[in-house]
């Protein structure tokens, strides 16, 4: 028995990595010195609206280093949401 996901059922699972920055005026530049990744990078993350190819352990590492900039408590639901099918379609309309 194999289960298959019809894609119209299917949620979305947002990526807000660009709104968290902004709210917490935290440049590529500072987020990039605090990882030791390059601006570059931090922008492709960043410039993504669905939620990238990204493990946990990168996941905590950037939720920490947005903590520390912005002495705001970051967490993974802080970047992360999830919008079921139904808000997908109402959104669309």
């Amino acid at each position: 028995m194999s289960a298959v996901l019809c894609e119209s059922r299917v949620g979305r699972v947002r990526w807000k990595l660009r709104m968290v920055m902004a709210d917490r005026k935290i440049t590529n530049k500072a987020l990039a010195d605090e990882l030791g990744m390059n601006p570059v990078s931090i922008s492709k993350l960043k410039s993504k609206d669905d939620l990238p190819e990204i493990g946990g352990e990168s996941l905590a590492k950037l939720c920490k280093a947005i903590t520390k900039l912005s002495s705001i408590p970051c967490t993974p639901n802080d970047l992360i949401e999830y919008i079921p099918e139904k808000e997908q379609e109402a959104s669309a309309s």
